[in-house]
């Protein structure tokens, strides 16, 4: 197997539309707490069943580990959707005023999310475990180092220090180090057809991220679905 690292490969072949999702106009105003609390609580309404997606698309890739060890790490990124970010989201959507009780299901997501969402179902139900960790690995991935930033100087209002300290410590950096690291094992970086078929995964996914940020951010683009769909 190759020294090379099939997901720095990804990260930098996708640099521009990762810039994008990390640093996203949206982010940003998180960062300085300038983004009113209403389109913060929408964005949350839309996140809530966004990961209850996502956490069903980590299952699948799970079923397609190949030994024990790709396993307890997929399940303890799961878990960490499951058991913290989900309830996490709830309690941040009912500082926002938001009602839980209303929040419906799939039928209730915006075009970009139900997009996403169906590409990640569908990569991990079809492929095996390196394109499903691929799939999902630019949402994890990235919400890590758009924190990481924003932690030098957190913002005063508490609701956006919170969530920016979710994603910017120590423990989340572990935890995507753990997947990332997983997905350098299932892949080969010299496999150019494998790779071929990794980066537009990548990509895609990536490029719904940056859908999701315009979508929550209220662009005239949230009524569309990513680009390619």
């Amino acid at each position: 197997m190759t020294s090379l690292r099939v997901s720095r490969l990804l990260h930098e072949s996708g640099a521009k539309a990762w810039e994008r999702a990390t640093n996203h106009p949206m982010v940003r105003a998180i960062g300085d707490a300038t983004l009113p609390h209403a389109v913060f609580r929408g964005y949350f309404e839309q996140n809530v069943l966004y990961l209850q997606e996502y956490a069903r698309a980590i299952a699948l890739i799970v079923a397609r580990a190949p030994d024990r060890d790709a396993i307890t790490t997929l399940t303890r990124f799961q878990g960490q959707i499951v058991q913290n970010e989900i309830p996490a989201n709830l309690r941040f959507l009912e500082r926002l005023g938001g009602d839980i009780e209303s929040l419906g299901d799939v039928g209730s997501m915006l075009p970009n999310a139900y997009a996403y969402t169906r590409h990640l179902l569908a990569t991990c139900a079809q492929g095996d475990c390196a394109e499903g960790l691929t799939a999902v690995l630019p949402c994890q991935w990235s919400y890590g180092e758009l924190a990481r930033p924003l932690m030098a100087h957190p913002p005063a209002d508490p609701l956006y220090a919170d969530w920016i300290g979710m994603f910017g410590s120590d423990e989340y950096d572990e935890l995507v180090a753990e997947t990332t690291a997983l997905l350098d094992r299932v892949a080969d970086a010299q496999d150019a057809a494998q790779m071929a078929v990794l980066t537009a995964i990548f990509d895609r996914s990536t490029q719904y991220e940056v859908a999701f940020w315009d979508m929550a951010y209220g662009s005239p683009e949230q009524g569309r679905a990513a680009p390619g769909q």
